[in-house]
């Protein structure tokens, strides 16, 4: 190496390592550079997670409505399953419970008929369905069933709703249940007093009907009220399933009528009931039930007349079981039911009742059954409604109803020989016209031609009001 080489070599190494020094920082800064525009855009997009994330939090405190009823079958598969509506924890309004107010009155013009039942059957000792001028009777202006409802989640696992009726200065405990929220495999837990879930009308109140009474089949089967509440324990299934396909079972204390507070440890009533439903295209919706009830009865009371005509005191203790099948199918345009729908519902029971019957004469008056006779009693009875309702504007609806009962085989027993065996079929046919100005409130104007009593015709008119305060989610399907 001559002297020039190595005296410029060390020279060249040096500017060949700075180079490279120079390109390694180069590199490092641009490093630095990447991960500082990364944080930064992580740390925007946190930032407006954690916006996303409050604003959530402050709509959960709100109470949290239904889905809106579209008339869709799926809409119902939500709304019947509470998990799927309240899962997660608990909104802050948890100690806010959400309360709301249904006012509900009427005029009503019929007949004055000193004492209001069904003919041929057994009239039920509600405390809705009183005869004469009681409850859903009373002739003239009126303040009709009137609710104050209370709710909330309890906790991220439970929710409770309370019920109070109000009527004519009376007041009692229609509703007081808890539920669960969080349950897995679409298992759903109820307890308390709650209106039973078999057949389609009887879990709805009475500012959700499409007309301003019951129809004749649930007055036969519950009273005039027109539902069946239990005390006891609810279990509810929701098959995960391409169709909605729910199944329930119940057990209570079956103190209403059919049954009779029986003051036992057993369960005075057995309930179980299947639902079925599914869209067809994107207009139209169906479900259908069975369902299986069945109850005892012990001393339950029901008037009776004897062969000359005077009132009689009978006294039921036995089993009772009803089967009702139901039927509902919804159209709406493009499955959207704000300015036009119609809905079909139908429903069918079959009901026997067998045990023993004692006939008494507590009031003194002297009847052929005096000496409290008692003797076998079985029936069997049945009946149906068909109705359509057609919301033409979003404003207006107009429907139709008939109806026609099967007062069916009766026998008495050992009675048979001192009261009248009253063979009837009632029917009635309604008509009805309603405004909403919102989904708050309602009047309604209905016609009816009664025949469920022999040998009576009642032409009976109907204006009535439904105001609703305060909270209040959809409706089921």
């Amino acid at each position: 190496m001559t002297r020039l080489t190595r005296a410029v070599a060390p020279m060249l190494l040096a500017t060949l390592s700075a180079s490279a020094q120079a390109a390694n920082d180069a590199d490092l800064a641009a490093i630095r550079d990447q991960i500082e525009t990364l944080k930064h855009s992580y740390e925007q997009r946190i930032a407006a997670l954690e916006a996303r994330l409050a604003q959530a939090e402050t709509k959960a405190a709100a109470p949290a409505p239904l889905p809106a009823d579209t008339g869709s079958a799926s809409t119902y598969a939500a709304a019947s399953n509470p998990a799927m509506l309240h899962a997660g924890p608990a909104p802050a309004n948890g100690f806010n419970p959400e309360i709301s107010l249904t006012l509900q009155g009427r005029y009503k013009n019929m007949k004055d008929v000193a004492e209001r039942r069904i003919s041929g059957f057994a009239s039920a000792s509600h405390d809705h369905a009183t005869n004469g001028v009681e409850g859903f009777s009373r002739r003239g202006f009126s303040v009709d069933h009137t609710e104050l409802s209370l709710a909330a989640n309890i906790d991220p696992y439970w929710r409770g709703q309370a019920i109070f009726a109000v009527l004519d200065g009376e007041t009692e405990v229609e509703e007081a249940w808890f539920q669960s929220l969080g349950l897995d495999h679409g298992l759903g837990l109820k307890a308390g007093r709650y209106l039973s879930g078999i057949g389609y009308l009887n879990e709805k109140h009475p500012h959700a009907w499409d007309f301003a009474d019951a129809p004749l089949m649930y007055q036969a089967l519950f009273g005039e009220h027109g539902s069946y509440a239990q005390d006891g324990l609810q279990v509810k299934w929701l098959a995960p399933t391409p169709v909605f396909l729910e199944f329930g079972a119940e057990i209570g204390r079956g103190a209403n009528f059919p049954g009779s507070d029986r003051n036992s440890n057993d369960g005075g009533s057995h309930a179980l009931f299947a639902h079925v439903g599914d869209d067809l295209g994107d207009s139209h919706s169906w479900r259908a039930g069975l369902s299986y009830l069945r109850t005892r009865a012990r001393e339950r009371e029901s008037h009776f007349e004897d062969l000359n005509g005077m009132e009689a005191q009978g006294a039921f203790t036995g089993k009772s079981t009803t089967w009702i099948a139901d039927f509902v199918w919804k159209w709406a345009p493009d499955g959207n039911p704000k300015y036009r729908n119609f809905t079909f519902q139908s429903e069918y029971f079959l009901r026997r009742e067998q045990g023993d019957l004692s006939c008494r004469d507590e009031e003194g008056i002297g009847n052929l059954c005096a000496g409290d006779m008692t003797g076998d009693y079985h029936t069997r009875q049945s009946g149906a409604y068909v109705q359509g309702v057609y919301q033409f504007t979003p404003n207006w609806r107009a429907g139709l109803r008939y109806e026609r009962l099967d007062s069916g085989n009766q026998d008495l027993g050992a009675n048979n020989a001192t009261l009248t065996i009253d063979h009837y079929r009632p029917r009635r046919a309604t008509a009805m016209v309603d405004y909403s100005w919102s989904e708050f409130s309602r009047m309604r104007l209905q016609y009816a031609q009664d025949k469920s009593m022999r040998g009576l015709t009642d032409n009976q008119i109907t204006l009535q009001y439904i105001m609703s305060l305060g909270a209040h989610g959809a409706h089921k399907f």
